[in-house]
């Protein structure tokens, strides 16, 4: 029975790992031959929601005025910040017109922070596309005509994707790396990408690239005014109604550094799992289970065997092989992202914490203690504390 479940824990593994090579050798990298503008270039609304990030905003800011697409205007939401973001973007927008700075009202109750702060963005936008971007981000100079023109000659309602992640913390080079892993092992963006029917994708909240109409048509954010992870439910929502989405690397053109040290990083993958919960709490146990037999546990049995104080599980040539096969996947995923490889072996400890975050996340729905984010306490019947 042993070798049985080795062998199909490795037939899994081969699986995962042609699926992310394709999914690899296909995503289109944002930047590189996108496709022609328009004639007439429509106007772009960069809209950016703001919660105490004086920290970020003037970079994000000074790297979107860089734009080498000249028809657009950059919105900052000022959502409740009791640091300098206001007056920092104040500055900013006195010496550009592009650049104004709204208010955000008080949130209403069964509201998400963001998804409010979103809506009242899009309500000001004046656009043929909206841009929701994060203040943590910077951009390229070509980032915004290289969206207009990709999404344009793909007929896209909705663009978006994975940016470079900027990780300088010992925690983030372990731990962001293996989101990316995780992403593109398990859903076959390669395929879902060519089906003639729309289907559920893949949406990242750094970068969501609407057209206008589609975005109002389908009801804005305010579909998922009461999801913390809008993203997630937006790229779902996207699917059902019928509208087109595309994910490519954005690496070339966006770059974020998220959560900068320990502790934003457990409440942010907190976050983001309790979110995810609702889909079915009973089900996303299993996807841990399956998932820490697939990426952890060979590494636990390999740990077992060459370390003395720890029990031996038993050994195989076959575990060695996955084992092999995990890292290699990692290692793809590294050199296509431009990540350390020196991080490479703590591969498991990042799948480790991950599994620690998935589990308070469950923890949180269905105790009903919820969860905290950007100073805003948020519960499973979805009122804000």
């Amino acid at each position: 029975m042993f070798y049985i479940y080795q062998g199909i824990i490795t037939a899994i593994l081969s699986i995962l790992a042609v699926n992310l090579i394709l999914n690899l050798r296909t995503l289109h990298r944002l930047g590189k031959d996108d496709g022609e503008l328009p004639r007439t270039l429509p106007l772009i609304s960069v809209l950016i929601p703001a919660r105490n990030e004086e920290r970020n905003i003037i970079a994000c800011l000074d790297s979107l005025l860089w734009q080498d697409y000249p028809t657009y205007e950059i919105l900052v939401l000022d959502d409740g910040s009791d640091d300098d973001t206001s007056a920092l973007v104040e500055q900013i927008s006195a010496r550009h017109q592009k650049v104004r700075l709204l208010h955000g009202k008080p949130l209403p109750e069964g509201w998400a922070g963001k998804p409010f702060a979103c809506t009242q963005l899009a309500a000001e936008a004046r656009g043929d596309w909206l841009l929701f971007t994060d203040a943590d981000t910077v951009h390229a100079p070509n980032m915004l005509s290289s969206a207009l023109a990709y999404s344009q000659s793909h007929n896209l309602s909705l663009l978006s994707g994975f940016p470079m992640q900027l990780t300088v913390s010992f925690s983030q080079r372990m731990v962001i790396p293996v989101i990316y892993f995780l992403l593109l092992s398990l859903i076959p963006l390669w395929w879902l990408q060519r089906l003639k029917k729309p289907r559920p994708s893949f949406a990242f909240g750094q970068f969501l690239f609407f057209k206008a109409d589609d975005y109002r048509a389908m009801g804005g954010h305010e579909v998922v005014k009461s999801r913390i992870v809008e993203d997630l439910w937006l790229g779902l929502e996207t699917a059902r109604r019928g509208k087109r989405q595309g994910v490519v690397d954005l690496s070339q053109v966006v770059a974020c550094r998220m959560y900068t040290n320990v502790g934003e990083l457990y409440h942010g993958l907190n976050k983001i799992f309790y979110s995810m919960t609702s889909l079915s709490p009973l089900l996303f146990i299993l996807v841990i289970i399956v998932g820490s037999g697939l990426f952890l546990v060979p590494f636990v049995l390999v740990a077992g065997h060459f370390i003395p104080i720890l029990p031996d599980w038993g050994w195989s040539t076959v575990i060695a092989l996955q084992v092999a096969l995990t890292l290699l996947m990692r290692l793809l995923i590294d050199l296509h992202f431009n990540q350390s490889r020196r991080y490479l072996l703590l591969h498991p400890a990042g799948v480790s914490f991950l599994v620690l975050c998935c589990f308070r996340g469950i923890i949180g729905r269905y105790t009903g203690s919820g969860v905290e984010w950007k100073q805003r306490h948020y519960t499973p019947d979805s009122k804000v504390k």
